[in-house]
């Protein structure tokens, strides 16, 4: 798992997660072990976020379902996997802490192009610095 990130503001950052899918997680800079414990302003802000992701994903990759998960039990604070998920890959139906299901050769976009693309759709949510 890549610690530097792809993208971030003053209030969360975007790590992607090695994979053979393209897989990011959503980090909020401040720790918060539970959803509800959060500001209800980042809270909206977190769904702003993970809809911009979820879009580029589909956009770019066309996938056959995103997930989205947050569970916290490795790791006890708030965070959100974000994954594009393909009929063909190694775990689908399945999830991808679940059984392999096949050995995959997805033939995937350039990531690196991809990313562009998620740091443009955020920036545009980034609160303006001028009054």
């Amino acid at each position: 798992m890549s610690r530097h990130p792809l993208w971030e503001d003053e209030e969360f950052y975007l790590i992607r997660h090695e994979s053979t899918i393209p897989w990011l997680i959503l980090h909020p800079k401040e720790e918060y072990r539970e959803f509800s414990q959060m500001p209800r302003s980042l809270r909206h802000r977190l769904t702003d976020l993970l809809t911009a992701i979820e879009e580029a994903m589909l956009e770019y990759y066309r996938p056959e379902k995103i997930n989205i998960a947050s569970f916290g039990n490795y790791l006890p604070r708030q965070h959100w996997h974000i994954m594009a998920r393909f009929k063909d890959d190694s775990h689908f139906p399945e999830p991808m802490w679940g059984e392999k299901q096949r050995n995959q050769e997805l033939k995937l976009p350039d990531f690196e192009k991809f990313i562009q693309r998620v740091k443009e759709k955020l920036h545009s949510l980034e609160p303006s610095k001028h009054p």
